[in-house]
């Protein structure tokens, strides 16, 4: 049965491909029957707004999603080194010379990984960090379905270089890869590969990046005075919201040098600010604090608040006296130096702010001054609880 309509489940479809790599119909038989039913929608949405394509298979669905720009978090979140990303597209090259349901030993896929790793010193496989990036490769490629374990487990072979694992291919290994305009190995940069996306795209490029960048930023900021694209949100600011309210479950914000997307829902796979980590009461704190000192730390005409390392520092070191006492023990405890650090990773990862590479300074984007949090007027500073009674 086909669905005409961009109804509920659309929606939550439309949100799961977005989330995901992909839906395999064999874990998730569900989802894959309501997304295929509403396939023709979904696609069309897709196509339309974003210019991705939305692959149907009979053994599962995939939005091919390509940003305007690369983000830290686009990675794969358990690699740790340029290493783990080498060793995992020639694992990748193994499986492309295996057939289906071909199972093989862990050492095979050690061999062939050794013969084919481009780095400038081989891999040894007695190194223990070398074989604890093995480890991280082969848990990715399970993760992706890419490989399905017979027998045995990958974590002993960190401690033991003659463990054995027994693995088979799946039928998703052929299409974990997609396809490029041209050759890869004639891209020389990541850049190159991003601008030859638009290559196939003939009309309606500003829209699409617009969109991709809403739905992959935490904000898109206004970078000039001139910004096309920022200008294009401005301009259909209405239309935007409609569609993002229709299609999605966020709600969309435009202020004068940020816009976004914000959701009331915490749906399990979402990732959304704050969750429950503790840095997050100091990224509150220091927010309402720039909040509440306006004056004193004026904006540029992009929105921008420029600090110096001390400044930092210094504003930390006074949150954490007036606050420190309800902040959790490794923030209330732990060096002004230490939480500045934490703070600092927190919010350039969440794009609220960058590092001038020259002057070393901190720049805290507009998106910053959408948070804020501070504990209640009957918050006890000395004993960092709340009284039941206030004055």
């Amino acid at each position: 049965m086909e669905i005409t309509t961009f109804d509920e489940k659309a929606r939550t479809g439309l949100r799961l491909l977005f989330e995901k790599f992909w839906i395999l119909r064999s874990k998730e038989p569900e989802v894959y029957q309501q997304i295929r039913e509403r396939e023709k929608i979904i696609k069309r949405y897709v196509d339309e707004k974003f210019g991705f394509d939305l692959i149907v298979h009979q053994h599962f669905i995939k939005l091919e999603k390509i940003p305007v720009e690369t983000k830290s978090w686009m990675g794969m979140q358990g690699f740790l080194e340029p290493r783990d990303y080498a060793m995992f597209c020639c694992a990748l090259a193994f499986t492309e010379n295996r057939t289906v349901d071909e199972q093989f030993l862990l050492s095979d896929v050690c061999e062939d990984i050794k013969d084919l790793y481009p780095g400038e010193f081989p891999l040894d496989w007695t190194n223990y960090n070398h074989r604890k990036s093995l480890v991280r490769v082969i848990k990715q490629l399970e993760k992706l379905s890419i490989l399905a374990v017979v027998e045995g487990e990958i974590e002993q072979f960190a401690l033991n270089e003659e463990q054995e694992v027994l693995y088979e291919v799946t039928v998703y290994a052929r299409y974990f890869m997609r396809s490029y305009p041209k050759d890869l190995v004639q891209y020389k940069s990541i850049e190159e590969i991003l601008e030859g996306e638009w290559e196939r795209h003939e009309t309606d490029v500003r829209r699409k990046r617009v969109y991709r960048k809403l739905l992959f930023s935490p904000a898109v900021h206004r970078e000039s005075e001139q910004d096309p694209d920022f200008a294009y949100i401005r301009n259909f600011r209405n239309r935007l919201r409609d569609d993002m309210e229709e299609h999605t479950l966020f709600r969309f914000e435009l202020f004068k040098n940020a816009a976004l997307l914000v959701t009331d829902e915490r749906k399990q796979e979402l990732t959304l600010f704050p969750d429950q980590k503790a840095i997050m009461d100091v990224a509150l704190h220091f927010s309402h604090f720039l909040r509440e000192n306006k004056q004193e730390y004026l904006p540029d005409t992009l929105g921008n608040i420029r600090l110096t390392a001390v400044t930092f520092e210094q504003i930390i070191s006074q949150l954490h006296a007036e606050y420190g006492k309800g902040w959790s023990k490794q923030y209330r405890e732990g060096t002004v130096k230490q939480t500045m650090q934490e703070l600092s990773a927190l919010m350039k990862e969440w794009e609220m702010l960058e590092r001038d590479p020259f002057t070393g300074e901190y720049l805290i984007k507009p998106l910053a001054g959408r948070i804020s949090g501070h504990y209640p007027k009957n918050f006890d500073a000395e004993k960092g609880v709340t009284n039941e009674k206030t004055q």
